[in-house]
């Protein structure tokens, strides 16, 4: 064991532990198991390397301009430079998170995450100098892994990194998902099926028409979510505790953002008004909205897909693959849960998007206390999105079957075909084959046997697929 020590006082720690008194303080301040998202942790991870990079360069070039000046700085020296620099690497690709023991939901603004990761940062940096865990006289997880930073500026640049970085993620999930999607509808453009509204038979329509319906809706998404980034890469790196920058090198302050974009590849930038940056989380809420609409797009989907294929449907006109078993006593039974998945995914989402508004205008003057839990929330969103879009290609998009003789029969014995005759029979002769066909449970053309309206000949015109599903009418076609 070994002991560390606060202004508050002082702690027994496991040997080993690579984090510190601060994380412990904060596990028992926050007694919850809610895990801390990893891709904001890496991304920590980065925004530090970033800083100590920063750090670098400014230490070369004040030893270059104002030699008489470096002492007074008290900056690390190289050694210690390059093994902080060394142990952010490291925190960045993932190593040591099983050492990241605050909980996602605490208090504190991010202050606990901030010390536990400069904790875990100090620790391996420690061991790569050859000095032991817990040794701040010589690495301090304050005064060295924190240097010219704040919580205030590293927790929420690193979020926005992690968002950008799911984001490009999110963005190729759609178009993968897209792909399956773009096959079914091409391979069943003239495939005929009746079309609901209501959830009652309405008019005469097709696969291709069911299935673009829903591959438009999904290209809408996929534009707005290429254009997220946008709206969040701005970021507060550099502006300290409220976004003023006191106590921080301007060095530092110009060229941190210029540094992390290097490194993360992404189109970060530092905002011009880094109090209004650090204040303020709308950014976030307004691309959460956009996640909100992908998560409503695939609800809306995956629920026609379950009614379609599910056993109130008589006659099946699409199957979903059966993915596991669907009862432990109903011996047979398959349930849909791909759909059920997604749908539970969107609703999470939508619970999120409420957390993230309300917590966002709880944001108070300088700063917002709430940023920990919204942003969980937000990489939440993400990542259920990206499962849902990879589990819809791959478990149901691709093994959907379309009964296409059964949609066509169904069709024809729908009264909802009739509405194609109106340009040449009218609504109430229209009516009365409807009714025929409802009355004897016959197909279009044994009405019209049965109760003549129409020319047997110009029937079979108009109901042609080509004639069905063409868009509107020509007076050469009457």
């Amino acid at each position: 064991m070994r002991i560390e020590i606060d202004f508050i006082g002082e702690k027994l720690l496991p040997k080993e532990a690579y984090y510190g008194i601060h994380s412990v303080r904060a596990c028992e301040n926050f007694p919850d198991n809610t895990q801390f998202s990893k891709e904001w942790y890496q991304a920590i991870g980065l925004v530090k390397q970033a800083c100590y990079l920063t750090v670098k360069s400014y230490k070369k070039a004040v030893n270059e301009k104002y030699p008489s000046k470096a002492e007074v700085l008290n900056l690390p020296n190289d050694k210690i430079l390059e093994a902080l620099i060394q142990a952010s690497i490291q925190v960045s690709q993932g190593a040591y998170f099983n050492q990241f023991i605050v909980p996602a939901i605490q208090g504190g603004a991010g202050t606990s995450i901030n010390m536990n990761v400069n904790e875990i940062i100090t620790n391996v940096a420690l061991e790569i100098l050859d000095c032991k865990k817990g040794d701040y006289a010589t690495i301090d997880p304050i005064e060295q892994a924190n240097i010219f930073q704040s919580t205030n500026d590293v927790i929420p640049t690193a979020l926005k990194v992690a968002v950008m970085q799911l984001l490009n993620e999110l963005e190729d999930s759609i178009n993968q998902m897209r792909k399956p999607l773009e096959h079914l509808e091409n391979k069943y453009r003239n495939s005929l099926r009746i079309g609901y509204t209501q959830m009652q038979q309405a008019v005469p329509s097709s696969f291709g028409n069911l299935f673009g319906s829903y591959n438009d809706a999904l290209s809408r998404d996929w534009w707005r979510v290429s254009k997220a980034k946008e709206r969040i890469k701005t970021v507060n790196l550099g502006g300290g505790a409220t976004g003023t920058g006191i106590a921080i090198p301007r060095y530092f302050i110009m060229e941190v953002v210029t540094e992390l974009k290097k490194l993360t590849g992404l189109p970060i930038t530092q905002n011009e008004n880094l109090t209004e940056a650090t204040s303020n989380q709308d950014s976030l809420v307004e691309v959460h909205a956009i996640l909100k609409a992908h998560a409503v797009t695939l609800e809306k989907m995956v629920n026609d897909f379950r009614l379609l294929s599910s056993d109130l449907m008589q006659q099946k006109e699409l199957e979903i693959p059966a993915r596991q078993t669907g009862s432990s006593i109903m011996p047979g039974k398959v349930n849909p849960v791909i759909p059920e998945f997604v749908v539970s995914a969107a609703h999470k989402i939508y619970s999120n998007d409420a957390l993230i508004t309300h917590l966002a205008a709880m944001g108070t003057l300088e700063l917002n206390a709430y940023l920990p839990t919204l942003g969980h929330a937000f990489i939440e969103s993400l990542k259920l999105l990206i499962a849902c879009n990879h589990t819809l290609a791959n478990n149901l998009l691709k093994g959907l079957i379309v009964n296409e003789q059964v949609a066509a029969k169904n069709l024809y014995q729908s009264p909802s075909v009739c509405t194609a005759l109106l340009p040449v029979i009218g609504y109430h002769k229209a009516t009365l084959l409807a009714k025929t066909m409802r009355e004897n449970h016959c197909t279009i053309f044994k009405a019209n046997e049965l109760n003549p309206v129409i020319e047997n000949q110009k029937l079979t015109q108009f109901m042609e697929p080509g004639m069905l599903l063409q868009k509107g009418f020509s007076v050469k076609d009457l």
